[in-house]
């Protein structure tokens, strides 16, 4: 790992929270793309998505769904419980953050896309009785849609539109929908 991408790496739990936002950018972008550094960091990540700081626990979720692209070793498979969690964070804008991320770790390969695929469904259906369960549903959608846009598999968008359909509010079924037109 270059020595830039350490700096960034170490400031990511700062609390100066424009050096944090700075590291944090940065390193998303260089995760855009496969990164031989991947499993120098993994731990660490890993156990910040239990934090105190929310900004940490959502900068490791959002970080770690990116570097599943990066992990040969199916580490995510052992690790993707404790993402699902973070998408159940008591700060939802943490909570959130997490799962808008969580499709790319569904576009790393057919496995990791299996057990998103459930996974999100599940969490669909199951939290209807949250606060902002509208906002998670559609979160859930437009994360199908993403991975679906990704991957070209016909099994993810035949899934959203089953679950589109549990809906019983005809308002939020369209709203749900309209991130498939």
């Amino acid at each position: 790992m270059d020595k830039k991408t350490r700096e960034h790496l170490n400031n990511l739990r700062s609390e100066e929270r424009e050096l944090q936002n700075q590291a944090f950018f940065y390193i998303l972008e260089v995760t855009e793309k496969p990164v031989d550094w991947a499993y120098e960091v993994w731990d660490q990540l890993v156990a910040d998505l239990s934090h105190k700081d929310n900004h940490v626990r959502a900068i490791s979720a959002q970080i770690l769904c990116n570097l599943a692209k990066s992990d040969p070793e199916n580490r995510m498979q052992k690790d993707f419980s404790r993402l699902m969690e973070v998408t159940r964070d008591e700060r939802f804008v943490t909570a959130r953050h997490c799962l808008q991320s969580i499709w790319r770790v569904g576009a790393s390969s057919k496995t990791m896309q299996e057990i998103v695929v459930e996974a999100l469904a599940d969490r669909f259906r199951n939290c209807g009785n949250e606060k902002n369960c509208t906002l998670i549903r559609y979160d859930i959608m437009q994360g199908f849609r993403n991975l679906y846009d990704d991957v070209q598999d016909e099994k993810i968008k035949q899934q959203a539109l089953e679950l589109i359909e549990l809906e019983e509010d005809p308002k939020y079924r369209k709203k749900y929908a309209s991130v498939w037109k």
